[in-house]
């Protein structure tokens, strides 16, 4: 970026407060973060000019669960796109977690404290990213969907979304976080990149055909029964003689299923084969 271009951002943000470490839920205003470094700038373009290749839930997965970590680090990512309904909301998760993504779709959905009181300041907030603490010493923290992200670890939200002509919420993207890991240059980059996630989340629900709930995609297929179960085991961190262990098979059975597994998932490590395992609904989180 020419140094023009950072003068007129800097400009452009100059009048805004700094960004403050957040009370219980605030409204941050992340566009007077300093500017990103050259390296985050490289980072985010790729995050963009990806975002444009998402096409169906896997791409999704595989593009939030992998390059946007990199700017965004979050334990689980929580996607809501409105319904008809004036406050009904479709709402999908994506996590590498062991727990369960659809524990936390469901809880957004029915919870009556926290999301309300979130989207509420999102709103008055004239549509800034919101930083929510759900840690013990929040007054959500006893709240069904701020306990589940706490035991990924997860003791700060950031939501941010898009809107539509008349100021209602289009869209709610929230990032579970650690509180470590989210700074002003992280809410900033949530609130450039939202746009783009948007877009990328909508192409996936009018391009993939509907699914029926609890519906496995025709990836189940691909492994045999076998193969699932010793992935299961990859993801829980195990090694193939520990999987043998279990399974009382052989180390060397354990390493020709997973090569079996690698080629048919067309992957390179263990890991790339549970995220996409993960992706392709394969592997129940």
């Amino acid at each position: 970026m020419q140094a023009s271009e950072h003068q007129l951002i800097a400009e452009r943000h100059s009048e805004l407060p700094a960004y403050q470490s957040p009370a219980p839920v605030s409204g941050a205003t992340s566009g007077s973060a300093a500017l990103l470094d050259p390296i985050e700038l490289e980072s985010l373009k790729l995050i963009m000019d990806a975002s444009l290749r998402v096409h169906a839930r896997h791409h999704f997965f595989t593009w939030t669960q992998g390059v946007l970590q990199d700017l965004v680090k979050h334990e689980a990512l929580i996607c809501a796109l409105r319904n008809a309904e004036p406050m009904s909301f479709h709402v999908d998760s994506f996590s590498t977690s062991p727990l369960e993504p659809a524990l936390f779709s469901d809880m957004f959905r029915q919870d009556t404290s926290m999301v309300p009181h979130i989207i509420k300041t999102w709103e008055e907030n004239s549509y800034r990213p919101v930083v929510c603490e759900t840690g013990a010493a929040s007054p959500f923290a006893q709240s069904p969907l701020a306990r589940e992200l706490n035991r990924l670890g997860a003791d700060t939200v950031v939501t941010h979304g898009t809107y539509d002509a008349f100021g209602k919420p289009t869209s709610l993207f929230t990032f579970a976080c650690r509180a470590q890991t989210m700074g002003p240059r992280q809410v900033y980059c949530i609130e450039l990149i939202v746009p783009f996630l948007h877009q990328a989340w909508v192409r996936t629900q009018i391009d993939r055909p509907a699914e029926s709930a609890g519906a496995h995609p025709g990836g189940a297929g691909l492994l045999t029964s076998r193969e699932q179960e010793i992935l299961k085991w990859i993801h829980l961190g195990k090694s193939n003689i520990e999987i043998g262990t279990i399974l009382e098979i052989s180390p060397l059975t354990v390493k020709n299923h997973v090569q079996k597994i690698l080629r048919k998932l067309n992957v390179q490590n263990r890991t790339q084969a549970v995220v996409k395992a993960l992706a392709l609904r394969i592997l129940s989180n």
